[in-house]
């Protein structure tokens, strides 16, 4: 999930080298303002340089276009006349990467690691997208014709506008294997994928994708399908040309859809096999904004219908088109399997060899395969989980499975806000990072297919569970977004694909505003295993190479904390990034904190304190000095200090602690006396009403008496000492049934709250002020089986909620599942626990598989520690 960005649905902003010339104007990565459906035949390729001598041209270059484009650059990008060096050094390092060597360039992840997941399901947006992992990648995926409010439509991206009855995965292996069932109106398309490195093959080796549609009419208002339309495409986001099969060659029942070279792949072929009557068509396109290819297909198929009546493709295509889209339809139910072979222009390719491997009876038993590979991996990675009942199971896999699938991989550049009145030469209020690829699962394929910082530390408690090498490429991917000053963005909307899909509000990423740095949970994780044992020695030495890399940046990040987000007293924290000067607001929202509405103290300023951050840095605390110790590094007395600051028990509990209710709390300048009230101003000739903050009692220093998730993060980190009568005071508030406690999870703020359920503005609705959140339930469950395997007066107990807690939320999930086929951002505990916000929403919410098999991480290194 990703809590970074405000999130209701419309506001949460929760390899090869390029193929193709940066001078080319159309690949730069700022978009034209105007963008064209298509490009002119002819347009590329009208300028020749004839009889051109080479090195004449080069020196030319050096020496006037470089310095040219390097001052233009400093001048439109970094430099702010008038504003002064300090700005320019500021603006300069927030583009800037860290002066360190990158994580991804370790010898780990070269090799047969890279290879082996250069293809892959790394286009989660779209219902089924494939792409390798290089910033210029050959794209293919899925598109259909589907049905609503009675009108035909496409389907290829996934959005919550379609009302796709359900779609997921059933299996990934998060490498090279997927099954997914997608139910549409009636129609029932079953997408499985599959990778191979055989004989012959090219770099990445080859895949394929088998798709079954049938009928699956479950109510009377789904369709009665006679005949199916799928549509296939290929394409190549460096503008190389794709040739249609149809000017090449066919063998036996295999049809050559395509084919191309490119040097990363080499020579390559798109096959199509099915045994059944099917009618073929296609199309080519020729654009560079391959995110478009939506309303490409909307146009070319009204074409059709308003010239022939038919729904038929042109078998036409654009010259040089480097986007080809094969029409794929017959009677229902029918099957067509779709290969990609590379290295196919090498000797001994054995292309038709390959083919025969990847379709028909060879793919049904290499898919059989895989499903039973991946069922035994889930078994013995969550064991517990297992042994639930059949259904449970099944959710668990499903859960799984999606997390899997939604791994992503981006390439683009992020915008970083400017500080408040400035703007570039150009006009731009925004500088530019600088480009970068992120390999990442996501929260949300319809809602946030992009990566969330803060969401990503507990993705990962489950992915590592499963794939280490996986877990750690992507934990990589992320500590390379570090720059110079330690700052990682906190939302990653990298790339024309994941800029489509957010508001252009929510864009900017502000380099004052931190997120929570959740990927120590899983970096403490690995740290603690190696020194249980548990890992294999080449596993150890993998962990143990790549935090003896990860150290430099961790600690830029943990300084950019202690240094951007202190308060006034030693060892506080506060959330920067609050607008204090809001009056649309009932309370000004901390979205840096993840929290986004979750209510803090009503007047913003630099007084506050934030009891979650605090233990936020506790934990990062723990974690760098445990690191500092396995590398021996002289840095370990930084971070001991720090640990011993940040875990005193009493200076917690002075700074936080509400004596009478046993509960943590923010401090701040606060007052109980605001709400939200209508206001008429007069403009002119007409009347504007407004839904503004009215305050009726000045605001004064004082802790801010919300009770909720923030009010139990000592709790959920282990900081309170096992007999404590404050943790019987905590217990007592989890357990209250008229406070946090519902028969669905616990509470994201109690039902005592005066910001319960309330809505923060017009058009607001409340989003952390009471629904149920699985990765703050998962962090209670954590503490819960802490406490009760700690010896202590509050040990029983603690053990009597826990069992409580883990089966209404399992029980809840499963329910919700199995009624409408997702998981949920959130789940209602006024409505019966019944799901909402986003769907599906298999980032965090995927930590059910972890309940289910009580995996949970080990507190005991935050305890309070006395020296």
């Amino acid at each position: 999930m990703a809590g970074a960005s405000a999130r209701s649905a419309r506001n949460r902003s929760r390899s090869a080298a390029s193929e193709i010339s940066d001078a080319d104007p159309l690949l730069r990565g700022g978009r034209p303002k105007q963008v064209p459906k298509r490009f002119k035949r002819g347009l590329h390729g009208a300028i020749r340089l004839v009889n051109t001598n080479l090195k004449l041209l080069l020196i030319l270059t050096l020496a006037v276009v470089v310095p040219t484009l390097c001052v233009s650059f400093f001048y439109h990008y970094v430099w702010i006349p008038g504003k002064g060096a300090a700005v320019d050094r500021q603006l300069k390092r927030v583009a800037a990467p860290l002066s360190a060597q990158r994580m991804t360039d370790l010898p780990q992840f070269q090799g047969d690691h890279k290879e082996s997941l250069y293809w892959g399901t790394y286009r989660p947006h779209a219902y089924l997208g494939i792409r390798s992992r290089t910033p210029k990648s050959l794209l293919a995926g899925l598109m259909w014709i589907g049905m609503q409010n009675g009108q035909f439509g496409v389907r290829h991206f996934c959005q919550d506008g379609d009302e796709i009855k359900r779609y997921g995965w059933l299996e990934h292996n998060g490498r090279d294997y997927g099954r997914q069932e997608i139910i549409d109106r009636g129609l029932k398309l079953t997408t499985s994928f599959i990778k191979v490195k055989g004989n012959g093959s090219g770099y990445g080796g080859d895949w394929a994708v088998r798709i079954e549609a049938d009928v699956e009419k479950t109510s009377v208002d789904d369709i009665d399908w006679g005949t199916g339309h799928l549509f296939f495409y290929m394409a190549d986001e460096a503008g190389n040309s794709l040739k249609p099969g149809r000017e090449g060659r066919s063998f036996g029942d295999k049809e050559l859809l395509a084919y191309g070279s490119r040097k990363d792949v080499g020579g390559w072929e798109l096959h199509l096999s099915s045994k059944d009557n099917l009618e073929t068509h296609f199309a080519g396109f020729r654009t560079l904004h391959v995110h478009n290819l939506t309303e490409l297909m909307y146009g070319a198929i009204s074409v059709s219908l308003s010239m022939s009546g038919r729904l038929e493709l042109s078998d036409t295509a654009e010259k040089s088109s480097n986007i080809l889209v094969f029409q794929i339809s017959g009677k229902l139910p029918f099957k067509s399997d779709i290969s990609f072979v590379s290295g196919t222009e090498m000797k001994d390719s054995k292309v038709e060899n390959r083919v025969d491997s990847l379709t028909g009876t060879s793919l049904y038993d290499l898919l059989r395969h895989k499903q039973k590979d991946f069922d035994e991996k889930y078994a013995r990675s969550f064991s517990g989980a297992d042994g639930l009942d059949s259904g449970s199971a099944s959710v668990g896999k499903a859960a799984i499975a999606n997390l899997l699938g939604g791994i992503g991989y981006f390439y683009g550049q992020s915008k970083i806000s400017l500080p408040k009145g400035l703007h570039l030469q150009n006009g731009d209020n925004f500088v530019r990072y600088w480009p970068s690829p992120l390999f990442t699962a996501v929260p949300s394929r319809s809602f946030f297919p992009r990566g969330f910082l803060w969401d990503e530390g507990f993705h990962q408690l489950l992915v590592w569970r499963w794939d280490l090498g996986l877990c750690l490429d992507i934990l990589g991917h992320w500590l390379d977004l570090i720059n110079e000053d330690g700052w990682i963005p906190r939302e990653q909307i990298l790339g024309d694909e994941a800029l489509s899909k957010v508001p252009s509000e929510f864009v900017l990423q502000h380099p004052t505003n931190g997120n929570p740095p959740t990927l120590f949970l899983v970096i403490r994780e690995l740290v603690k295993g190696m020194k249980r044992k548990q890992f294999s020695n080449p596993q150890t030495e993998e962990i143990s190479t790549f935090l003896e890399r990860a150290f430099v940046r961790l600690e830029a990040w943990t300084q950019w904390f202690n240094r951007t987000q202190s308060g006034k007293e030693p060892g506080t924290y506060y959330w920067h990034g609050r607008d204090n000067t809001t009056t649309r607001e009932l309370n000004p929202k901390t979205l840096s904190s993840g929290f986004d509405d979750y209510p803090r103290a009503s007047h913003p300023d630099d007084h506050e304190r934030h009891v979650d951050l605090r233990c936020w840095m506790l934990l990062a605390a723990d974690c760098m000095h445990s690191i500092a110790e396995h590398l021996s590094s002289e840095n370990k007395d930084v971070y001991k200090k720090m640990l011993q600051q940040l875990s005193d028990f009493e200076t917690l509990n002075r700074m936080h602690l509400d004596n009478t209710t046993g509960a943590y709390f923010d401090f701040g300048n606060h007052t109980e006396k605001v709400r939200l009230r209508w206001f008429i101003e007069k403009r002119g000739e007409a009347q504007i009403q407004e839904l503004l903050r009215e305050t009726l009692e000045a605001p004064k220093l004082q802790l801010v008496p919300h009770v909720g998730y923030v009010s139990l993060f000592p709790f959920f980190m282990g900081i309170i000492p096992p007999e404590s009568e404050i943790l019987g005071k905590q217990l007592e508030l989890i357990s209250n049934h008229t406070s946090l406690w519902s028969d669905y999870g616990l509470r994201s703020l109690a039902r005592t709250s005066s910001m319960f359920m309330k809505r923060n503005t017009e058009h607001d609705p409340p989003y952390w002020r009471g629904p149920v959140w699985m990765n703050m339930n998962y962090m209670a469950l954590t503490a819960l089986r802490h406490y009760s395997q700690a010896d202590g007066p509050h040990k029983e107990r603690a053990g009597s909620i826990y069992e409580e807690l883990r089966g209404n939320l399992i029980r809840n999930v499963v329910q919700n599942y199995e009624r409408t086929g997702f998981l949920w951002e959130q789940y209602n505990p006024k409505n019966r626990g019944k799901g909402k916000g986003a769907r599906p929403f298999t980032g965090w919410t995927s930590l059910i598989v972890l309940i289910m098999g009580e995996v949970y991480p080990d507190l005991t290194a935050v305890q309070v520690k006395t020296w």
